[in-house]
């Protein structure tokens, strides 16, 4: 095992022409401290877990001190905001470091968020602030623990320099690793610029490293395509079985791998609202919960586009035309395992639909009813379920038509019980549990609640019985609680 001062870093993506990237340092923080260090995403690169106590692991990972074999560049890329074409966005904020090639052959990538101002901050002050960085750091281990595509966070450092969004607020940076960055926009960039010869320079560079497969195709770059509207079709159906809310599916937040990426205003379902918005920055409801798998469709578009010089357009549109059906089969499994219907019957859909309308009727909440209904009694009064709804007599007639359905099952009903507890969490990160967390860093300096809830998240599906009151409704106040692209 090794620490960060030992690592050899490479950087594959600055093999890359220049006009992928600018190469620069990061921005001094002023007197960073460390506020969270992951062990588990730690053992991704061979770090030793007692790394954190290397006297110089703040100024490491917050790019203060600069890594042996570092090479540090922001990468430029486009995107669709809004639906906005917007022509150059690229890395803000953030720096690549390079990558470091673990001892099963993974190579991960070292990200900085909040390292400083880059050339494509558009005046910013290419900082994140501790709220963010909390946020961004507890939600992809969450979604890590659900066992979704994402990317991993290493650490926060911390720092008493000022930063204004909303408020003032204080500096930090977050450590996030990835197999790669590179996001829809950083080919549209290229697309818009009619410069086709860095259209097919990128794609070769992502197939060699990330789709080899593909080269096996009659044309690869169509192979490419497919592939990618593969992945992002099953991630997008495993949001919305998990009842999560991206907030913010810019073509620049869309992953060429199919990982989520980007944590902003991001949100679980509480009560079960399928138009629900967790962004405010987004009052037209573009990104609502149950318009993300048709963003997502979307944004491949844009991504099809950007790749028409290297194919044609009949192929463009076919590989398009696969998305529809792989999201929908990949969703209809999803929420199959979530209700323990492990063979196909042909009014499962059926099942399933007036569920859902019932839940969305009464705002019933989600992930505690799901995470209930794994002790599901056939024929029986099942009233902590039954208590959730409004309309009592509409769920008895369900439940009916339910434990009918059970029937067809071959599994027994105590095993059911334990395959449903593999797929509906007991916990996921709630806004107001972030919110906590939150407040006691920025209020106490008292960094434990991150830690507590890392480690209850890296575990959604198991019981933990000492972390009990995780898994309940949230209080009262966490009603109006509101995040932003400032979030």
């Amino acid at each position: 095992m090794k620490t960060l001062a030992n690592q050899h870093f490479t950087n594959r993506f600055a093999t890359l022409p220049s006009g992928f990237y600018s190469r620069l340092p990061a921005t001094p923080l002023a007197a960073p401290y460390l506020v969270a260090f992951n062990p588990e995403a730690a053992q991704l690169l061979d770090l030793n877990p007692l790394s954190t106590q290397h006297a110089d692991l703040a100024a490491y990972l917050s790019g203060n001190m600069p890594l042996p074999g570092q090479d540090s560049l922001a990468a430029l890329y486009a995107g669709h905001q809004f639906g906005v074409y917007v022509p150059q966005l690229g890395d803000g904020r953030a720096l690549w470091l390079g990558e470091i090639r673990n001892h099963a052959g993974q190579h991960w990538e070292v990200q900085l968020k909040g390292s400083g101002p880059t050339p494509y901050s558009r005046n910013g002050d290419g900082r994140a602030v501790l709220r963010s960085s909390i946020r961004e750091y507890l939600c992809s281990e969450a979604m890590y623990g659900l066992g979704i595509p994402t990317t991993r966070a290493l650490s926060i450092t911390g720092s008493d320099e000022a930063v204004y969004r909303e408020r003032m607020e204080t500096a930090a940076v977050v450590t996030r690793l990835a197999p790669s960055f590179v996001r829809f926009g950083s080919f549209e960039v290229f697309y818009y610029r009619r410069q086709h010869t860095e259209i097919r320079t990128l794609a070769d560079f992502v197939i060699k490293h990330y789709y080899p497969e593909c080269r096996e195709q009659n044309n690869p770059y169509v192979g490419l395509l497919q592939a990618v509207v593969a992945n992002t079709a099953r991630l997008i159906a495993q949001w919305q079985a998990v009842g999560f809310c991206h907030g913010v599916m810019n073509t620049d937040n869309m992953s060429i791998l199919g990982l989520t990426i980007d944590y902003g205003p991001f949100g679980f379902l509480d009560a079960f609202d399928p138009a629900h918005v967790c962004n405010h920055s987004d009052p037209g409801g573009r990104y609502a919960f149950d318009q993300q798998p048709q963003v997502g469709l979307w944004n491949l578009q844009c991504l099809a586009q950007a790749l028409l010089p290297l194919m044609d357009q009949d192929s463009a549109i076919d590989a398009l035309n696969q998305y529809k059906a792989i999201f929908e089969t990949a969703l209809d499994q999803n929420l199959r395992r979530k209700l323990g219907l492990h063979t196909t019957q042909p009014d499962d859909m059926a099942l399933i639909s007036q569920l859902l309308g019932m839940m969305a009727r009464d705002r019933v909440d989600y992930t505690l009813f799901f995470r209930r209904l794994c002790d599901f009694q056939p024929q029986q009064a099942n009233t902590a379920l039954r208590d959730m709804f409004l309309q009592g007599d509409a769920f008895d007639q369900w439940a009916q038509h339910y434990s009918l359905r059970l029937r067809q099952e071959s599994m027994h009903q105590t095993q059911r019980s334990v395959v449903m507890r593999q797929c509906n969490p007991k916990y996921i990160l709630r806004n107001y549990m972030a919110e906590i967390a939150i407040g006691k860093a920025e209020q106490e300096r008292d960094y434990s609640e991150i830690e507590r809830l890392r480690q209850l998240l890296s575990q959604p599906f198991s019981e933990q019985p000492e972390q009990e009151h995780y898994a309940n409704s949230p209080p009262e106040w966490a009603t109006t609680l509101s995040v932003s692209c400032s979030s």
